[in-house]
């Protein structure tokens, strides 16, 4: 199942999709690894702040750190079952 966007040529509208769905699994993956790197950015100032105060908050810290990459993860999955 594709989208398709309307390419309006001369009024007719083609059937054929306006990216082809590399591009666009392509696009996917990188617009969540942009998500996931902007998620970690303030989540890992954080937890090398808590860290700092308290050494048992490193466990917590790592977690939190690492769970927007679970983002990327879904998403080359996705892409791997829809291509």
């Amino acid at each position: 199942m594709s989208v398709v966007l309307a390419n309006a040529t001369q009024g007719a509208v083609s059937a054929e999709p306006a990216i082809p769905a590399t591009a666009a699994a392509a696009l996917a993956v990188g617009l969540a690894a942009l998500g996931a790197g902007y998620a970690e950015r303030g989540i890992g100032s954080a937890a090398v702040g808590a860290t700092a105060e308290d050494g048992d908050m490193f466990g917590r810290g790592l977690i939190l750190t690492v769970l927007p990459e679970t983002l990327v993860i879904l998403a080359l999955v996705v892409v791997f079952l829809t291509l």
